[in-house]
């Protein structure tokens, strides 16, 4: 869960660290004092996995791990997690999946240093429960796209996206579990940040500054252009500022200290460069203060430069962020990739998966400033204006090592099989290793969005095939860390 511990300042010098600790595997990585020791373990959830309500399963846009039921005995940790699925099996187009958030249990036995885990069950994954999520009053939501419909503002509840049957349209992607058991989750179509109560009831929602709200026509308009069954698509297909179609806040974290909450937008903005993917690097931090949970308030706003690549035909691509995790109120782990490759689409060899520790402590903060509004870009066609110092961004962990993925039979590239990495990586959370020796390394949990790919699926009373005979396990990849004080407050 990513507010599991109070943190203290992340400088602390690698070399005194180094100095301290015992040598590490050649595979160890550094990044600013943070230390990656490696792949030490992998799971499975069966892509023919079904729900309580004998939906097709599918996990992995947002996980949270439950810390205060983590337990360690004779090598073996035991807990459970929540695992939030995003809008459903949308192949041809979104369906009325009613959004809901998994709890899974998890025995977990690390493999030991340089050892191989071929049989890839060192996480054992039990879903044991599925909530669903409600509106304000009780209904339930949608996986629909919201094509042009808006749900007027009432009270102290902003305007939010609505399908046409009326329902509130929801694409969530990252979750943080509360103490008392409430939560926030992100979406992508408004991009707004919602509160639920620890039963699954809609209790207030946030909206980000102008500059990231869709616009058509000069009109606030939540479509992601994946028109239901026999719906038309929207006109103009793409916005003409704010979040991108797809998207929206995909990352989302509480600090440590449980004082503010971090949201970031998967690429730029249309009007920040988000109209290309060559363009689309500056994306934005949001960082709110979380001392109301009825009343976010946004306290810091930041840039923050998205990886850059070449792809295989040596155009310049743009990765998008899939998740973060605090590690404090200046600085959080950010996962990035690419897309179109791997287990259940055409291209078999991802050019970048990769974790990376995000500095903002020395860019500039733009809230509230004429950047927040939808005619000022901060990054006209990509181009960052020149009064503004972007986050600072050090690689962590390259999730595509074929080193680390071989020893536990899995890899990056074809043959484009079950042991190919799937396309999307979404989720992350931490663990304590929970030993006195190490009171700085935690377990890092990966987890891959699925999107649903099965072949014997079933949803909102219908079966489904997805293309190619492919079926798309839930996967679990497990990193040991060390967080130099992260625990310390």
């Amino acid at each position: 869960m990513k507010h599991l511990h109070r943190t203290a300042s992340l400088g602390i010098a690698l070399a005194l660290f180094t100095a301290l600790t015992p040598a590490l595997a050649d595979s160890t990585t550094t990044a600013g004092g943070l230390v990656n020791k490696g792949l030490v373990g992998v799971g499975r959830i069966p892509a023919a996995q079904r729900d309580k309500f004998g939906e097709t399963f599918g996990s992995g846009s947002g996980m949270a791990i439950d810390t205060s039921s983590w337990t360690h005995d004779a090598g073996t940790y035991k807990g459970s997690l929540w695992l939030l699925p995003d809008r459903g099996y949308n192949v041809a187009g979104t369906t009325d999946y009613r959004p809901r958030l998994n709890t899974i249990g998890i025995e977990f036995t690390p493999a030991a240093a340089g050892s191989a885990g071929q049989e890839q069950n060192e996480v054992k994954a039990t879903l044991t429960d599925t909530m669903l999520l409600t509106d304000d009053k009780g209904a339930n939501a949608t996986g629909l796209d919201p094509l042009s419909d808006v749900r007027a503002a009432t009270g102290d509840m902003p305007m939010l996206p609505a399908a046409t049957n009326g329902k509130l349209a929801l694409d969530n992607e990252a979750i943080v579990r509360l103490p008392n058991g409430s939560m926030f989750i992100s979406d992508e179509y408004g991009p707004n940040i919602y509160r639920f109560s620890a039963q699954g009831r809609l209790l207030s929602a946030t909206q980000p500054p102008a500059a990231l709200v869709p616009m058509r026509k000069g009109a606030p308009n939540f479509s992601s252009d994946n028109p239901g069954p026999g719906a038309a698509e929207p006109d103009p297909k793409d916005p003409e500022t704010g979040r991108q179609n797809n998207q929206g806040l995909e990352g989302m974290a509480m600090t440590p200290d449980g004082k503010f909450l971090i949201a970031v937008l998967q690429s730029a903005t249309r009007q920040d460069g988000g109209d290309s993917g060559s363009t689309r690097q500056n994306t934005r931090a949001l960082v709110y203060d979380a001392s109301d949970l009825a009343r976010l308030k946004l306290a810091h706003e930041y840039v923050v430069p998205l990886p850059v690549f070449k792809d295989a035909k040596g155009k310049t691509k743009v990765a998008a962020q899939s998740e973060i995790v605090a590690l404090s109120d200046t600085a959080f782990l950010m996962l990035a990739r690419d897309s179109g490759n791997g287990q259940g689409v055409k291209g078999d060899t991802s050019l970048l998966r990769q974790i990376f520790v995000v500095d903002v402590s020395a860019a500039t903060d733009i809230t509230g400033g004429p950047f927040d509004a939808a005619d000022r870009p901060v990054a006209p066609k990509g181009v960052l204006d020149p009064s503004v110092t972007p986050a600072r961004l050090t690689p962590f962990i390259d999730i595509n090592d074929n080193a680390q993925l071989n020893r536990f039979g899995l890899h990056n590239g074809a043959p484009n099989d079950h042991n190919n990495l799937s396309e999307k990586w979404e989720a992350m959370s931490l663990a304590s290793v929970l030993d006195p020796k190490l009171p700085d390394d935690y377990f890092l949990f990966v987890a891959n969005d699925n999107d649903f790919l099965a072949q014997d699926g079933f949803q909102v009373g219908a079966p489904y095939k997805a293309d190619d005979g492919t079926n798309v396990d839930t996967m679990f990849l497990v990193y040991q860390v060390t967080l130099p004080g992260l625990a310390k407050k």
